[in-house]
């Protein structure tokens, strides 16, 4: 509490101050001003030193001198309009010069002779040089830093617009520029001395307070460096030999940290990128001479994106790139900042690698063995840290394996950097599954087209975060909606691998089932089915061809793929998941029937019936597994008479089995369409086609005493309608075993039904039956073949 009170009494305190300064300040101002008016030289001179002297306070904080500053530095611009006014009226300005040395103190003397000076320089009465190299001189009386720095801060001001530039009416004789050059330096190295100063005034436990002062004050020094980038004279020649060496001899030798930092980044900011490139050596020289605490990291990081972004300007500037070797120079400074910097942090170490990275990428793009050796130069400085556990360091890691990607919209060159997968080895299990994320991103949304089976495995080795669990991660830590999203991006890559050539996609298929089975139980329900689908595609490719079109033993079949898929599918009963296990089983038993592979499309059928026996128990999974093998039983053609009776003899007796009765009543009747398949003569059973239907009319009977036994009204005849749907569908289509008669009577049997008391009132079953008899109705004024066949049956 006693802290606080201190700070806030010495802010109340400085306020005071202030306000004194500034009234002390605006009195004088006005008796100036009052002397202005009436033309009294003497007078002005008098008030404008009183004023001045308001300045000689040690009392205020830099922010709050600034404000005194200000109101000064105003006061003063009216000053210098009367000095003109008074040169134009025949005052000698040289008179003037000696005449404001006068004043008593030296800093409003000061002050009022930059202020003269300015009109001297402009008068061209003596060359501009002369009168600079003496102000800046003189100003060398003022050594408090925060009156000194205002001070030449003011010289600077109004100086700016008076050097002796070349082109400048100020130039005089040849070589002046050079007297520009050495003006603004002699004022930045002074500056610089009263601002590294600061920190050794007053007691050390105000350290901190003095150093965020220092950081205000900080933009008075840097505003000399873009002086002198302004000064048209200063050529590549001046500014390699002359400029930028006295520049940084005065960073180096002046050992303060935040001096060296923010200089440095603004030689980097205010002077022009080509100039940085031909002073490369020079430049990057100093930085090993730093101070250990100072973050050279961000200042060599934004030297490498200027460069990055001047290469990118213009394809005519690469040439100079390649001149220079600014690559090898920068890799070379990097490595001995490092060296210099032994207790540098990894951090620091990624985000200097990750700079020169983009740079390489940007200057040289098609040097993919530069970008390998940033890679191997991180991974060099990594090895023996183990896995990262700074955030931001993994964070600069990702960025780092990520700017390749975004420069070649391309992983497949990524892939050829043997160092890319180095570097993610040092990535935690969860940065190293964001990383596979953003590679399977950009694979996704460039559409790249990976075709060999080397590169997918590599891939693979790149994004195996996702595809397995790395550091023994239990499964039960993570969260299970992010890992079906990570799930299901491997999922959609998967589908991606592709190859025209059929050798080429069974081994991209191999590489993948075995990364895949290493990835355990519950990655499989994800990955199994993309990889069997792909499967499938590459067996329809090849179906059709000969048994061995090259003559070859080792040649792709759709046998050896089944094979693979056998096993493949099978490992999803180790989950358990049953129910998926029984589609892909019957999909691959569909494919094999397209390849007229009757002992491997029966084989997928005992699978899918045995799962269905042994695994699966729950009702609703049973009626869809039961509709599934009929429609995929009902669609194959290549089964003997034997193979098929086997078949659907067990299906149709699943069917029966089935817990509910609209359930069965349902199974059954879509076994008729087992025994009459349209285009296939040989597959059109009438008789077993009546006996399924009669037998699904039985089952939707006992349906309904059980229903009016249980709760005392029949219940829908929705079941019946279903099935007279059936039989129509199979009169039109010729069944002789169908007649009109068993039609007409289901037809007043659902009548009756409808009518009876104790049946339950259905609107949609009535809205069924109501549009199947208009649909008999339709067919009947059809007219030809139809129509007449129609005809017969009364609705």
């Amino acid at each position: 509490m006693a802290t606080v009170k201190m700070i806030a009494d010495g802010v109340e305190d400085e306020e005071k101050w202030l306000t004194a300064g500034i009234a002390g300040l605006q009195q004088n101002a006005f008796y100036m001003h009052r002397a202005l008016d009436s033309n009294n030289l003497r007078d002005a001179l008098k008030y404008s030193a009183q004023m001045l002297s308001e300045l000689r306070t040690s009392r205020l904080s830099p922010t709050k001198y600034y404000e005194l500053y200000m109101r000064a530095f105003d006061e003063l611009r009216k000053l210098e309009m009367f000095f003109k006014e008074e040169t134009r009226r025949g005052c000698s300005i040289i008179d003037l010069y000696e005449l404001v040395q006068h004043a008593g103190n030296i800093l409003p003397r000061l002050y009022l002779l930059c202020t003269v000076g300015s009109v001297y320089i402009k008068s061209k009465e003596a060359p501009a040089k002369d009168i600079l190299k003496d102000l800046v001189e003189m100003c060398r009386g003022i050594q408090h830093p925060v009156r000194g720095l205002f001070l030449r801060s003011y010289l600077a001001q109004v100086s700016r617009d008076k050097l002796p530039d070349i082109g400048s009416e100020y130039e005089g004789d040849a070589d002046t520029v050079v007297d520009a050059v050495e003006f603004v330096l002699q004022n930045f190295t002074e500056m610089n001395k009263l601002w590294v100063r600061m920190q050794h005034q007053g007691p050390a436990r105000e350290k901190e307070k003095r150093e965020k002062e220092r950081n205000e004050l900080r933009d008075l020094v840097g505003k000399n460096l873009h002086v002198l980038s302004q000064i048209e004279g200063i050529d590549l020649d001046m500014y390699k030999d002359t400029v930028l060496p006295r520049i940084l001899e005065q960073v180096v030798n002046c050992k303060d940290e935040l001096a060296q930092y923010y200089l440095m980044d603004c030689i980097i900011q205010v002077f022009p990128d080509e100039y940085h490139l031909q002073t490369l050596d020079v430049l990057l020289g100093a930085f090993p001479q730093l101070q250990p605490t100072v973050d050279i990291k961000t200042v060599l990081s934004r030297l490498m994106e200027r460069l990055s972004n001047y290469a990118a300007s213009s394809a005519d500037v690469l040439p100079e790139f390649l001149q220079v070797e600014a690559f090898s120079k920068l890799n070379n400074a990097i490595g001995n900042v490092i060296e210099a910097h032994p207790d540098m942090p990894i951090l620091g170490v990624i985000t200097l690698y990750s700079s020169l990275l983009t740079f390489t990428l940007h200057v040289h793009p098609e040097r993919l063995d530069y970008a390998d050796k940033v890679l191997g130069a991180c991974v060099t400085k990594l090895s023996g840290k183990g896995k990262l556990e700074d955030n931001k360091a993994t964070k600069q890691i990702v960025a780092l394996l990520s700017a390749p990607l975004e420069k070649y919209n391309d992983i497949v060159t990524a892939l050829k950097l043997s160092n890319y997968p180095r570097v993610m080895e040092y990535l935690d299990s969860e940065t190293n599954k964001v990383m596979a994320t953003v590679i399977i991103q950009s694979i996704m949304k460039n559409k790249t087209h990976i075709s060999t089976a080397d590169r997918v495995e590599a891939l693979f080795e790149l994004i195996k975060g996702l595809i397995k669990d790395l550091d023994g991660t239990p499964d039960n830590e993570v969260d299970e909606d992010d890992f079906k999203e990570e799930q299901n991006s491997v999922a959609r890559l998967i589908q991606l691998l592709h190859s025209e050539n059929p050798e080429e996609m069974f081994k991209i298929i191999c590489t993948v089932r075995k990364h895949i089975m290493a990835g355990g139980p519950k990655r499989l329900a994800f990955t199994v089915p993309p990889l069997v689908f792909s499967s499938l595609k590459l067996v329809r490719q090849l179906q059709g061809q000969e048994e061995n079109p090259f003559g070859e033993e080792e040649s792709t079949t759709p046998k050896k793929i089944f094979q693979l898929l056998n096993q493949t599918v099978e490992t999803l009963s180790n989950i358990p998941a049953p129910e998926l296990a029984l589609q892909l089983y019957l999909q691959c038993a569909e494919a094999a029937n397209d390849c007229d592979l009757e002992p491997v499309a029966y084989e997928f059928f005992t699978q899918a019936y045995i799962l269905y026996e042994e695994e699966i128990s729950d009702s609703r999974a049973q009626v869809t597994a039961i509709h599934l093998m009929i429609g995929t039983l009902q669609r194959t053609h290549v089964f003997g008479v034997e193979n098929r009776d086997t078949l659907t003899h067990k299906a149709t007796g699943y069917s029966a089995r089935l817990l509910k009765k609209p359930d069965q009543c349902r199974a059954v009747y879509a076994c008729s369409h087992l025994f009459w398949v349209d285009d296939q003569d040989n597959m059109k059973d009438g008789e077993r086609v009546l006996l399924c239907l009669k037998r699904a009319l039985r089952i939707a009977n006992a349906a309904q005493q059980m229903s009016s036994a249980a709760r005392g009204s029949t219940g829908s005849v929705t079941l019946f309608v279903e099935i007279l749907n059936k039989y129509l569908y199979f009169f039109e289509k010729g069944n002789p075993q169908i007649t009109v008669d068993a039609i007409q009577s289901l037809i007043e049997l659902i009548t009756t039904e409808m009518q009876s008391d104790s049946s339950t009132p259905d609107p949609s079953a009535d809205a069924f039956f109501a549009s199947t008899l208009r649909y008999i109705e339709f067919q009947k004024q059809k007219g030809g073949a139809i129509g007449e066949k129609y005809e017969p049956i009364k609705v």
